[in-house]
């Protein structure tokens, strides 16, 4: 599968959005390095870190965690290379638990994929079909992680949803029977 300089996968919690993105990646036959961003906070995030961890085992994946420094490590992907963040998401709740300025690191993000050489593949979560959160920081979140999506969508050459495993493309036009059935 060739892969358009920028893609974004986007989709609920546990939507299949991460498997569907790694196929891809997977399948461009290119080096494959892995950006992480979440971290280790509960036993929880331990465990859904080590399965996605646990997936990629044996597939010549090369991991950068890269929860707070994202768009300084993705700088360094190397032409050959195929970039997976994953995920956007767990990028923004860093800064915002940090009280970082999330535009400003947002700005620096665009500017560095626009400028890659190498392909990109972003997942992110979609937060706007739920309903409207109840606490401050909650909808700001929300609100952010819209704004978030909006832009990196405006950048990327393929956007795809993926809902219950299944991709539907929103912007682009992929090869999407390339990628290979996960089941």
């Amino acid at each position: 599968m060739r892969l358009p300089p920028l893609s974004l996968v986007l989709g609920g919690a546990s939507s299949g959005k991460s498997l569907f993105a790694e196929r891809m990646v997977r399948q461009s036959g290119l080096a494959k390095v892995y950006l992480a961003t979440a971290e280790m906070m509960d036993g929880e995030m331990s465990d859904k870190i080590n399965a996605h961890k646990a997936r990629r085992v044996g597939q010549g994946w090369r991991t950068i965690e890269a929860p707070h420094d994202t768009a300084r490590a993705l700088a360094q992907i190397e032409g050959g290379e195929v970039a997976l963040l994953d995920c956007i998401t767990f990028w923004l709740t860093n800064l915002m638990i940090d009280d970082g300025d999330w535009t400003e690191e947002l700005d620096l993000l665009i500017d560095v994929l626009v400028q890659l050489r190498a392909p990109v593949v972003l997942v992110s979560n979609d937060v706007s079909g739920g309903v409207v959160p109840e606490n401050a920081l909650a909808r700001a979140f929300q609100k952010a992680q819209g704004v978030v999506n909006q832009r990196l969508a405006a950048e990327c050459d393929l956007v795809v949803y993926v809902r219950a495993g299944l991709p539907q493309v929103l912007k682009g036009q992929p090869d999407l029977e390339d990628v290979d059935d996960p089941w």
